[in-house]
């Protein structure tokens, strides 16, 4: 794979369609960065491959197939699947591939060993936000990636949102994080927006201004680089409705309860990873 081709001229597969990788091409695609021409994806079923044959994405039923035409390769199967699918590819892999999992809980270690010696491989953990551009991803290199497959997995997931190498020690709390934590957003965001109805406003227009609060916040986070608990003092006044809405949120346990999510989420894909 020549450093100096073109992103949109890369050709690059994804070995299941459902939800996360539909996600994850759909930001690709709309950040320009492949050609829809230019990916294969495979399933067992004609039942998650329409609408990407919609979008002018190839399709195959046949995983080697994948393997066979693309260089850059997406696992996005269950973590269950994986050494079944590592075993039938197998013979197909090349020292040219790049191989690059999304499988929760599925560690490094395991697909170098069910992979050909001096495979290169990479272990990515996305959220479902990467449809829109807004998502949020981290990944880890193998022993045999090196900065090149870095770089092109960067320019793949760039444009989807955040995408930051790190320690494959975080890969599974980034999944507790984020890649659950956006459930934990959706919740959060139906409650407020609950709140609003039972004081009296329309639902569609609460669910409207809940998640422009939600989306506010964050860019604020993100934009001015100060700690949330600074963020949060800014807004409250002495007296003010935010500090006796904050005290209802303390008597609820709500930071407790978050930080247990977390945990649980994160506990679970170290199982998930262990099985």
């Amino acid at each position: 794979m020549a450093a100096s081709a073109p992103e949109t001229d890369l050709r690059v597969g994804f070995i299941g369609a459902g939800k996360m990788a539909q996600g994850i091409l759909e930001g690709m695609l709309l950040s320009g960065k492949i050609q829809a021409q230019n990916v294969l994806v495979s399933a067992p079923t004609d039942r998650n491959l329409g609408k990407l044959k919609g979008s002018g994405c190839c399709t195959t039923h046949c995983n080697n197939t994948v393997v066979s035409d693309c260089k850059v390769v997406f696992l996005a199967t269950k973590p269950h699947i994986i050494p079944g699918v590592l075993e039938e590819i197998f013979s197909a892999v090349t020292p040219d591939h790049v191989i690059i999992s999304m499988a929760a809980g599925v560690p490094i270690l395991t697909l170098e060993k069910l992979l050909p010696v001096g495979t290169k491989v990479l272990r990515m953990m996305p959220n479902l936000p990467c449809v829109v551009q807004a998502g949020a991803v981290v990944f880890a290199r193998g022993r045999c990636a090196g900065q090149q497959e870095a770089d092109v997995l960067k320019g793949l997931m760039s444009e989807c949102g955040l995408c930051e190498e790190t320690p494959e020690s975080y890969i599974d709390i980034h999944t507790g994080l984020s890649g659950s934590g956006v459930a934990y957003v959706y919740m959060f965001a139906e409650a407020l927006a609950d709140g609003a109805v039972k004081m009296g406003m329309p639902s569609a227009l609460a669910n409207q201004i809940a998640a422009q609060t939600l989306l506010g916040a964050a860019k604020m986070i993100l934009q001015t680089g100060d700690h949330p608990a600074k963020l949060r003092t800014d807004v409250c006044t002495p007296g003010g409705t935010t500090i006796y809405g904050l005290h209802e949120l303390e008597k609820g346990g709500l930071r407790a309860t978050v930080m247990n999510a977390v945990e649980a989420a994160t506990g679970r894909a170290k199982d998930m990873g262990k099985q």
